[in-house]
């Protein structure tokens, strides 16, 4: 089957005068939406947001996706990124793109976190959760007490990025926000069928997350499909296919 062609790149203005990157395809009358969430320094190009957009394009859905100010097509500097900001902005492409219809929200890592707020904030729109190698609260159990403190101390941390040589920063507002937007230490009042996809090996977010959140979750619907020697990326061909059954799965859960 031919690939459908890529949405164009357009921008919003979230209320701050910043230009935020969106590729927004269409649903068809009746068909939901599925925003996808990037991760940390991530964007809208990467392979499981491409591999999203056009399993709804084979169907008809929606799908919205975003690059956060400061990554990848839209303005700002990363340094200025926040978890409350980078929130902000998600919601507002809810808001100003698909102001009407149902919603999926599929969150990858960082965009999982991201994923269970906006759902809490827009309960009447969001119909299902798809998390991917979620990671919330990884402000809390991702940095060692000698990474905080160096984060008050120096305004930054910088620890070696083992997806390419330029090193992964972390910066003092980002690690801040996201201490004020920590949810596993109480029941997380969704209610909403939630699919949880994780790899077994994951070096970067223990399944013991996914595991609490399921416990933390107050959906009665929720499920985590482990993926056996998966990481933190799930982007080779078969992890990519087990996402993608389980968003199939949402969309027909939704639909009854």
């Amino acid at each position: 089957m031919t690939n459908a062609p890529d949405p164009d790149l357009t921008f919003l203005d979230p209320g701050d005068g910043a230009r935020i990157a969106i590729r927004h395809r269409v649903a068809g009358a009746g068909q939901p939406t599925v925003l996808f969430l990037p991760g940390y320094a991530s964007d809208m190009a990467g392979q499981k947001a491409l591999a999203i957009d056009q399993f709804c394009a084979q169907r008809d859905l929606g799908c919205l996706r975003l690059d956060y100010s400061g990554t990848g097509s839209s303005a700002g500097d990363f340094a200025d990124g926040t978890l409350t900001r980078w929130l902000d902005e998600a919601l507002a492409a809810i808001d100003l793109s698909v102001p009407d219809g149902r919603l999926i929200l599929a969150g990858s890592s960082m965009g999982g976190w991201l994923a269970l707020h906006a759902a809490l904030l827009r309960p009447h729109r969001v119909a299902a959760v798809l998390g991917i190698a979620a990671a919330p609260d990884f402000t809390d159990w991702g940095y060692s007490s000698g990474d905080k403190a160096a984060l008050l101390r120096d305004g930054k941390l910088e620890r070696a990025n083992p997806y390419g040589p330029e090193p992964s920063v972390t910066h003092h507002g980002f690690w801040q926000s996201g201490e004020a937007m920590r949810l596993l230490g109480a029941p997380i009042d969704l209610t909403v069928p939630v699919r949880l996809v994780h790899g077994d090996h994951d070096a970067e977010v223990p399944i013991a997350v996914a595991l609490k959140l399921v416990e933390q979750l107050g959906s009665s619907d929720v499920q985590l499909r482990l993926i056996k020697h998966g990481g933190h990326r799930l982007s080779e061909p078969h992890e990519i296919r087990a996402i993608l059954v389980e968003l199939d799965g949402l969309v027909e859960l939704i639909d009854r």
